[in-house]
């Protein structure tokens, strides 16, 4: 149902109904939250590629990486939840990625933090975590 759901959102319609979850209702996207503030949404990819794979997303409109003002709170946002999430699943070794152009599948800004190795959850570094599910 998750892929189904996260396949809609390709169409102009839902992805209108996406953002507006997004900004009013993040708790009805059907997704695992890892970290949420006013604005970023992070969570498991629905169809992971990696052993492990977050995203990490914008709760305002923004199509992709050019559209994003610089000053946006989204960045600092970002910057704080990948190193929590490192820090948390203790990732020896990680990239944080974004596609653009003809290499994003999503009309929607995105950043993929991703693994090689498995994850292995600290629970002391994501109690210290102001990102907290």
């Amino acid at each position: 149902m998750l892929r189904l759901f996260f396949r809609l959102l390709r169409r102009p319609v839902f992805y209108r109904i996406f953002i507006w979850m997004l900004k009013h209702l993040p708790f009805a996207i059907p997704v695992e939250r890892l970290r949420q503030t006013e604005a970023l949404l992070a969570f498991f990819h629905p169809r992971p590629a990696y052993p492990f794979h977050v995203l990490l997303i914008p709760r305002q409109v923004v199509r992709g990486l050019p559209d994003l003002d610089p000053a946006d709170p989204f960045l600092g946002d970002l910057v704080a939840a990948t190193q929590s999430l490192v820090a948390e699943y203790g990732l020896p070794a990680y990239r944080l990625i974004v596609n653009g152009g003809a290499h994003q599948e999503f009309p929607h800004l995105h950043f993929h933090l991703i693994s090689d190795q498995a994850a292995t959850r600290s629970t002391s570094a994501g109690a210290a975590s102001p990102y907290g599910k």
